[in-house]
């Protein structure tokens, strides 16, 4: 049976539908992707970090802000006070 002619030319015909090649090609498409995919993450990943940095110093500058704020208030109140007796 594996000696047989025809059963070879039947296991052949079978092979042909298929490249023999497209296991490698595929592993490498796949390859490829995912080491896209990591470089991606890694140049977006300092952007990200960019981004939080920037969203606590401008937290910050509110706070400051406020803080000024009540301060002014908080010294016109005084002068006010101090002005009226």
């Amino acid at each position: 049976m594996g000696n047989d002619p025809q059963h070879r030319q039947d296991r052949t015909a079978r092979r042909g539908d298929r490249p023999q090649g497209s296991g490698g090609i595929v592993f490498a498409l796949v390859a490829l992707a995912l080491i896209l995919a990591i470089g991606f993450f890694y140049l977006t990943n300092e952007s990200r970090q960019d981004r939080r940095a920037d969203a606590i110093t401008q937290a910050a500058d509110s706070v400051d802000n406020g803080a000024r704020i009540v301060g002014e208030a908080a010294r016109d109140a005084a002068d006010k006070l101090r002005n009226n007796n």
